[in-house]
């Protein structure tokens, strides 16, 4: 009797956690086509086939509900997703800024492009409310302080004027975001180019270029 009633709680929990996954995945989905303050609790329990009630036992709050999703859609996006700052040497520093930067910019996918739109929301909802500020702050934090530790070893490969590691990494920072907003709405922009001529005019010698 016992080993049956562990087995039932076992089902019990993992019948909540895919519910739990399929609510964040449908308010996901929803966000980047309605937006945030648009969709409903009401939009994603129907979207999941089951009651608004039913989210309750999931999430306390709508707000909660969104926490998890940022948490979700950044599980992955990190610095180091990007940028290869491990095998990275005086050879290839060059190759590696560009190349990470490039991986950053949305492609033709269009949940990558989802993702940025969610993340447009989550900024506009950062402005107004401190919960969601910090750890947006915090995923752009990250990033920051990535490209300074690898800008810094670009100053000691020689390639990066290490006086200016900080600011560099700031403006490579805000660039790739404008970027990534400015491919997101279709603007014919050469992005590449834009990119490749921002790392180059770091590099101070001209035949890593």
């Amino acid at each position: 009797m016992a080993l049956i009633h562990i087995e039932g709680r076992l089902r019990a929990i993992k019948k909540r956690e895919i519910t739990s996954s399929q609510i964040i995945q449908a308010a996901f989905e929803l966000f980047a086509e309605y937006g945030i303050d648009k969709t409903s609790l009401g939009m994603i329990a129907k979207k999941v086939g089951i009651t608004k009630s039913s989210i309750y036992y999931h999430f306390a709050t709508k707000e909660e509900l969104i926490s998890r999703t940022f948490q979700h859609i950044f599980r992955d996006h990190q610095f180091a997703a990007y940028f290869d700052t491990i095998s990275v040497n005086e050879d290839n520093f060059t190759e590696t800024l560009i190349r990470g930067g490039l991986n950053m910019l949305p492609s033709v996918d269009e949940e990558y492009r989802s993702t940025l739109r969610v993340l447009s929301e989550f900024a506009m909802l950062a402005e107004r409310d401190e919960q969601f500020r910090a750890p947006l702050l915090k995923v752009q934090q990250d990033f920051v302080n990535g490209l300074v530790q690898l800008l810094a070893k670009g100053a000691e490969f020689g390639l990066v004027a290490p006086s200016t590691t900080g600011v560099s990494a700031q403006i490579l920072a805000l660039l790739i975001d404008n970027l990534s907003r400015c491919k997101m709405m279709k603007m014919e922009l050469d992005y590449q180019l834009i990119w490749q001529e921002t790392v180059h005019r770091l590099i101070i010698r001209e035949d890593h270029r």
